[in-house]
């Protein structure tokens, strides 16, 4: 468990024995609040920007929108994170960085949500002002400054530099990690 790097493919190895006991372990009641998945996280005190992505994790997980995240929920998020095939992830991407749910994405959704990924991965490789204006001149055919989903996965899958982009800034594996190596774990790291 020491291992800091852990592989997408080590951790869904496991069996849904072990996942579930885990996910009890951090959550007993068997439901996950948005105030324990910042906790599990380890993301208390965060900027604005930061805590509305979490937000939006959240609620793009929460598949039923009752407040919660049951066992089925998360293990879904997980293997749509470590095994999603491209237009499933592309479509949850959409539906992440649409914060005002109209069906469509403008500059500043996606400046936004990027920047909020940075500020709780500490991935600061790409600038979150360059992906977005080169998402822009490649996909949006139609210089609208918006975004449909049709637009968005078919030039994302059109463009393998904007989809390596993508896939490097939406990583989510530190995330996973924490989960599943479990926050006292973590936080205990942490402290030393």
């Amino acid at each position: 468990m020491g291992n800091k790097h852990a592989s997408l493919d080590d951790i869904l190895a496991e069996d849904m024995h072990h996942w579930y006991n885990k996910f009890m372990r951090e959550s007993p009641s068997g439901l996950i609040t948005l105030f324990e998945l910042k906790s599990i996280l380890g993301l208390q005190g965060m900027n604005e920007d930061a805590s509305s992505y979490v937000d939006q994790v959240f609620f793009t997980f929460d598949m039923d929108g009752d407040g919660y995240i049951n066992f089925v929920e998360y293990i879904a998020a997980v293997s749509l994170m470590l095994k999603g095939g491209i237009n499933q992830k592309l479509k949850w991407y959409f539906k992440l960085f649409d914060q005002d749910g109209n069906g469509k994405i403008d500059k500043d959704e996606l400046e936004t949500i990027f920047t909020a990924i940075q500020d709780i991965t500490r991935n600061r490789d790409i600038v979150p002002e360059e992906i977005v204006t080169l998402i822009y001149e490649k996909i949006d055919v139609h210089g609208e400054g918006e975004l449909t989903l049709e637009e968005f996965i078919e030039g994302a899958k059109a463009h393998p530099d904007i989809m390596d982009m993508l896939n490097k800034l939406m990583d989510l594996t530190p995330v996973l990690v924490i989960i599943v190596n479990g926050a006292k774990e973590t936080n205990q790291g942490k402290l030393g």
